[in-house]
């Protein structure tokens, strides 16, 4: 995975399409709260196509998508 790739993750409102805009291997704060990250296990920062928000995840919580 790599930032500007389509992606597609779940939520409480079902699944959700965005692009990934930032990859985190230090621990970072996003929407107030804490995220432990590092080079062996990262977090990538995504932003939702719809809503234009910004939520961290884990990368077995993503799935990337074709085109």
């Amino acid at each position: 995975m790599k930032i500007g790739d389509k992606v597609s993750w779940d939520t409480s409102q079902g699944r959700t399409r965005g692009r990934i805009v930032e990859k985190k291997t230090k621990d970072f704060q996003l929407a107030k709260q804490k995220f432990t990250a590092s080079e062996d296990s990262p977090k990538y920062v995504v932003q939702s196509d719809k809503t234009g928000a910004k939520a961290a995840h884990d990368p077995s919580a993503l799935r990337v998508l074709k085109g």
